[in-house]
């Protein structure tokens, strides 16, 4: 079952597709859930995918106000609150896995597991240059926007300065922060992704139930670049009753 929900005013147009387990996707910032249809299409077949648009972004118009992580994250919260009320998936995409960050760590008890991919928790994750990189918006973002906005095109400066302003800021969480986050969390990353791989790493150790994908030949687009693969790992990571290693270290019987 397809369906499209504009949602009532302050909530977040949402598209949802197949059936099964409800997980949740969170796109990049600056674009819409239309950035994560490959790896839609190979999910679709074993979940039910719902793929919000945040406030500012695709269908949903933005707000009087700056972005913050903070705040799409209450809206995150508020959409899943009606949506399910129980715990779900949780996947977010590079500022989307920041939001899917923070509605976990606010609210543990809406996420069942989360995917982190090609995501940074503090801003000084990010490779040199790429947040001076992000600040100019080619035009095939500009036209993507203009195509769904119910701000019109003339709007899509505006948000670019609000997402400039707040990636100069934030997100400024901390390895202890990731320490509290009590739940499995995959990082998922590009071999040659925006997001410095030392940091990557840092999260994936600082976190109590994480796992590490390394994709290889593969960059900040890796959701696009290979979805299939992307698509087998996740589910993987989702799998409830996994085999025990062969020679563990960090998930040592009463470690």
């Amino acid at each position: 079952m397809d369906d499209e929900r504009a949602g009532r005013a302050g909530a977040l147009w949402s598209s949802a597709r197949g059936s099964g387990p409800i997980f949740v996707l969170l796109h990049p910032g600056g674009t819409d859930s239309r950035a994560l249809a490959p790896l839609v299409a190979e999910l679709t077949g074993r979940y039910r995918v719902i793929t919000p648009e945040q406030r500012a972004h695709g269908h949903t118009p933005d707000r009087p106000g700056p972005l913050s992580y903070a705040a799409m994250a209450e809206d995150t919260i508020a959409f899943l609150e009606q949506e399910s009320g129980a715990p779900v998936h949780l996947l977010g995409c590079s500022d989307g896995a920041v939001v899917a960050l923070c509605t976990a760590l606010r609210r543990p008890d809406l996420v069942r597991d989360l995917v982190l991919a090609g995501g940074v928790h503090h801003r000084a994750g990010w490779e040199p240059g790429v947040l001076e990189e992000a600040a100019e918006a080619p035009e095939f973002m500009v036209d993507a926007y203009a195509e769904v906005s119910p701000d019109g095109r003339e709007h899509y400066g505006e948000v670019v300065a609000k997402l400039r302003r707040m990636h100069a800021r934030e997100p400024v969480l901390t390895d202890a922060d990731l320490a509290g986050l009590d739940l499995p969390v995959l990082v998922l990353v590009g071999d040659d992704d925006e997001v410095r791989l030392e940091h990557a790493v840092a999260a994936y150790r600082a976190l109590p139930q994480g796992e590490l994908a390394v994709v290889p030949h593969a960059s900040h687009g890796v959701l696009v670049e290979k979805p299939e693969l992307c698509a087998r790992l996740i589910t993987d990571f989702h799998t409830a009753d996994k085999p025990a290693t062969l020679a563990p270290r960090r998930r040592r019987t009463g470690s």
